[in-house]
């Protein structure tokens, strides 16, 4: 699966569209308080069921620090850790113990999901989220770019989404070290 984001500057507040043929599969919307951010949701804009437009099929709730996956609710502590040392950037992601985990890895502008084995195997890079935001004088940026292999797909396509998306809003906010919050930039 390859998508696209509709709102280059506004990842918290888009639709994610199909490379192949630019058509919406997810959005995310979030409301804000006078705090910040306080509810992000991600919907399936085309349920198998037709009954309902929308569903909401995952959020971040960041005021709890909780991501929820098809009404589950896990606290992010519990879902995320750092194993290496203290210069080693990667954190793992895992929603259960019968689960795949998952390292994730920001550099060069992309963030990479990269599938952790127990055994001796290479690893495999199983997602990436490309955010090429940076302002240019002469051309437009590109649009964000995630992309999931089937293999992350079986199990843990909602999961992953609101990984990347939570790593990146916190990744933001500590850039945008004048924003509020977070509040502003978004």
């Amino acid at each position: 699966m390859e998508v696209r984001f509709d709102n280059k500057a506004n990842i918290l507040n888009a639709r994610l569209l199909t490379t192949h043929d630019n058509s919406p599969i997810y959005a995310t919307k979030t409301n804000f308080t006078f705090r910040g951010r306080d509810i992000t949701l991600l919907q399936d804009t085309n349920p198998a069921l037709a009954e309902q437009e929308n569903v909401t099929v995952g959020a971040i709730h960041w005021k709890d620090k909780i991501i929820e996956v098809n009404g589950y609710r896990k606290k992010v502590s519990d879902l995320k850790e750092k194993k290496n040392g203290f210069l080693d950037k990667a954190r793992y992601w895992k929603w259960s113990a019968g689960r795949k985990e998952y390292e994730i890895k920001y550099s060069n502008d992309e963030w990479t999901a990269t599938l952790v084995k127990t055994d001796k195997t290479a690893a495999k890079v199983v997602g990436r989220f490309a955010v090429p935001y940076r302002p240019h004088l002469f051309t437009k940026p590109d649009p964000p770019l995630l992309s999931l292999t089937r293999t992350a797909l079986v199990e843990d396509e909602i999961f992953l989404l609101l990984v990347f998306l939570y790593s990146e809003a916190k990744r933001q906010d500590d850039t945008n070290s004048s924003v509020g919050n977070g509040s502003e930039g978004w």
